[in-house]
């Protein structure tokens, strides 16, 4: 197989930001937050759906895989959908489902309850996200690019705040009585509105997804999952997403179970993680610019091996919380990173990022019933040492995230050119 042809030279000089890609920069990080407030807004009345329907424990983790199931379905064509459509199309279209999972939903689950009702809902629910997560993902990197500077983790920083909004905004409707159908309805307009807005701004097609049937041959899916660099990308990102993921669905649990908090410190604890999460992303950017992505990756993945086994093995509760803020800020960078990784060259962007999105998916969807099983041996505290455990031999992947012959590693200095903001 020929090596992937070098990337197209940057449209402007490193000093020249044009008002379109600022523009098409706050366009991202709109769509970003609200697809995280879209599904966050869903986990957030998921107890008020179980009740309504009367689920057992059993009969809840089986809907829960609808989703699951919907955005792992998505995602192997997704990258396809973008090169064809482009990512504004897309990330609209996307939405649009996403929207009509979420009315669904709540109104299969409170008018009709109907079980299949919330199930078909809640797979179309994660259909239209997953598309739209690797659609904005491909406009995200091309952004990036045009900016000269990496930016793609405050996007998912983006994304981490709209989950916290759609998280604040349904345990209020919780606590208010508002009904689902109400809920969920009102919500999935808003999020549709403001990402029809937030599309508008995306930039043309053609210099995002290469927009040729040229580019579309030397970008096809089959080739990205032949690909060695492109599968190596992907087994980061999966276990980058392991490490998040588990804190997202078992540390306050973990806490509650292993140090005997209240049900308040141990949603504290993961609160924690969530900030350390976003100041990662945030702040992250800076380093990634400065020294480039190995090294900042090696440094943060090392950072979330000692956070997650301190968080473990600490036995004190304040010790265990420092442990996992440093656990948050240590896992914050290899998702996003492994995305601009897959996107480095341009024309090959969407089918690449399909794929890594696949494989790194599948940690969310096996990740949870994993920990489950060995906690029930060990305890959940100690069933999440498979972090560090698995973070410690993916030390050895980073080198993959290194740019292609012909892209500098680190986007150049703040200095050289006026700030974008």
């Amino acid at each position: 197989m020929s090596r992937a042809v070098a990337p197209a030279a940057d449209p402007v000089p490193p000093n020249v930001v044009p008002r379109a890609v600022l523009a098409a920069r706050t366009g991202v990080a709109v769509v970003f937050a609200l697809n995280g407030l879209a599904v966050a807004s869903w986990f957030a009345r998921v107890p008020a759906v179980r009740d309504a329907l009367g689920l057992t424990a059993g009969r809840l983790g089986l809907l829960l895989l609808a989703m699951s199931v919907g955005a792992i379905l998505a995602m192997p064509t997704a990258g396809l959908v973008a090169q064809r459509l482009g990512t504004a199309r897309t990330v609209v279209g996307a939405t649009l489902l996403v929207a009509v999972g979420l009315t669904v939903v709540g109104v299969s689950a409170e008018v009709a309850g109907s079980f299949v009702g919330v199930a078909v809902g809640l797979a179309a629910l994660g259909y239209g996200s997953g598309t739209c997560d690797v659609a904005m993902n491909i406009e995200g990197a091309a952004v990036e690019r045009r900016l000269h500077r990496t930016i793609m983790p405050r996007f998912h920083a983006a994304w981490s705040l709209g989950s916290v909004a759609g998280a604040g905004l349904g345990a209020a409707a919780a606590r208010l009585d508002v009904p689902i159908a109400v809920n969920l309805a009102v919500l999935a307009a808003v999020v549709l509105a403001g990402t029809l807005a937030g599309a508008r701004v995306f930039l043309p097609s053609a210099e995002t997804t290469g927009g040729t049937e040229a580019a579309a041959r030397r970008g096809g899916l089959i080739a990205a999952w032949r690909e060695p660099r492109t599968l190596l990308v992907g087994l980061l990102v999966l276990v980058m997403a392991f490490a998040e993921g588990s804190a997202n669905d078992w540390l306050a649990v973990a806490f509650i179970d292993g140090y005997g908090v209240s049900e308040a410190a141990g949603a504290a604890a993961f609160g924690v993680f969530v900030v350390g999460m976003t100041l990662g992303r945030t702040l992250g950017t800076v380093a990634l610019d400065r020294w480039g992505r190995v090294r900042v990756l090696t440094a943060t993945i090392l950072l979330a091996v000692v956070g997650s086994g301190l968080a473990v093995l600490a036995n004190s509760g304040p010790v265990a919380v420092v442990g996992v803020a440093m656990w948050g800020i240590g896992a914050s960078l290899g998702f996003p990173v492994g995305m601009s990784a897959a996107a480095d060259e341009e024309d090959r962007a969407p089918a690449r990022v399909s794929v890594v999105a696949v494989i790194g998916y599948t940690a969310f969807l096996g990740g949870p019933p994993l920990l489950g099983l060995l906690g029930d041996r060990v305890g959940t505290l100690h069933a999440l040492l498979v972090v560090p455990l698995l973070l410690v031999p993916t030390l050895a992947l980073v080198p993959v995230l290194r740019p292609p012959a012909g892209r500098d590693e680190g986007a150049p200095k703040t200095a050289d050119r006026p700030a974008a903001d």
